[in-house]
């Protein structure tokens, strides 16, 4: 596959999975929230703060994107294996890490306020999980691109 068409097929996914997640944190959030709330009036006053904390999970999910896009421009520049590219991929790594663990905090701190339920909390881990997943592995690719960013230099030095 051309690097022309891997580059715009992996736009095309962040481009999707952005859609997808505006989506989620505009319209289904808000309106599962307001069912709940319609629902069980007694958890209104939990509605608001769980609405901002969730959109506000979405941040570095979205910075993410942003870092992804640059990336696929990379790679369509036939820069796959690049500094730029390693430490754009640690960026996501802290981005995830972060993510996670403001993820944690604040299911915590929603719990100890009175304003979530343990098996929430519980749940949530699930998501913790996958954000740590997501660190280690972008924290891993980083350290690869810079390992063959280094061997490619030092191939072109020695041609």
């Amino acid at each position: 596959m051309k690097q022309k068409t891997l580059s715009r097929l992996l736009k095309l996914a962040i481009i999707v999975v952005g859609v997808c997640g505006l989506f989620v944190y505009a319209v289904i959030l808000p309106s599962y929230g307001q069912s709940i709330v319609a629902q069980y009036p007694e958890f209104e006053n939990r509605f608001l703060p769980w609405l901002i904390f969730l959109c506000l999970s979405g941040v570095p999910c979205y910075t993410v994107l942003i870092l992804g896009w640059i990336i696929t421009g990379n790679v369509a520049n036939d820069e796959s294996f690049t500094l730029k590219n390693a430490n754009l991929f640690k960026w996501i790594s802290w981005l995830a890490l972060g993510d996670s663990i403001y993820f944690f905090a604040g299911n915590v701190f929603l719990l100890f306020a009175n304003m979530s339920h343990p098996g929430v909390a519980l749940m949530s881990l699930i998501v913790v999980f996958a954000g740590i997943t997501i660190a280690v592995a972008a924290a891993v690719l980083s350290r690869l691109i810079e390992r063959a960013a280094c061997l490619q230099e030092q191939s072109d030095l020695t041609i």
